[in-house]
């Protein structure tokens, strides 16, 4: 019997015990959790076994002012996919396997991260990538650093780059698609770039693990 004890996240608190080989709430019927690397821990993600469990703040609200949480579009442009929940947990299963071709991005700001995320992702804030806030340099070694590219005389070549999956907090929030947008205007192959619409408040919604960004 493989057990474990509940992680310490956001979604899934308290020291209860449960049979990962005999869970009451899959993710799917062929699927009942993943473990993935973080912060330098494996931990498992499985759906919250509690059936008295709600989503709490800040995801159970549903009035934000638009502008400047406004419902974002289903597709961001060409060739950028919107993907859901099984995507995501297939591409952080990747991850975990070792394909360092892979990145699963936190958009959201360090503060809003530090209370709970993806486990696996990795906090590059918006601002970061964002032209209208970050300097030119900065953004360029990220490229270079985090994402594969390479520059050569001012021409950048993303060949090598990785395959980029966003998210941040829901359908109303702007953060990663301000990021995808900003990565489609300086050439980033569209392909390779993923957008979880959903974020953080439908990760919530379905009871998944979460955890405080990693250091």
């Amino acid at each position: 019997m493989l057990v474990c004890t509940a992680p310490a996240h956001a979604a899934n608190t308290g020291e209860d015990l449960f049979d990962l080989e005999n869970l009451s709430t899959k993710i799917t019927e062929q699927l009942p959790y993943i473990e993935v690397p973080h912060g330098g821990e494996t931990i498992t993600v499985l759906r919250y076994q509690d059936p008295s469990h709600r989503i709490e703040p800040p995801y159970d609200k549903t009035n934000r002012p638009c502008p400047p949480f406004c419902v974002q579009p289903m597709q961001l442009g060409p060739g950028i996919e919107t993907i859901g929940e099984l995507e995501v947990l297939a591409y952080m299963q990747r991850i975990a396997d070792g394909d360092q071709s892979v990145m699963l991005i936190d958009s959201r700001t360090a503060d809003e991260a530090t209370r709970g995320t993806i486990p696996g992702a990795v906090n590059i804030p918006y601002e970061q990538l964002d032209p209208a806030l970050a300097a030119p340099a900065s953004i360029a070694e990220l490229l270079q650093l985090e994402f594969g590219a390479a520059s050569a005389d001012g021409i950048w070549s993303f060949d090598g780059v990785k395959t980029l999956v966003f998210f941040c907090n829901g359908a109303w929030c702007g953060q990663s698609p301000t990021n995808i947008k900003a990565l489609i205007g300086v050439g980033y192959p569209a392909h390779r770039l993923k957008w979880y619409r959903g974020g953080m408040q439908a990760w919530e919604s379905l009871g998944l693990t979460t955890v405080p960004a990693a250091d």
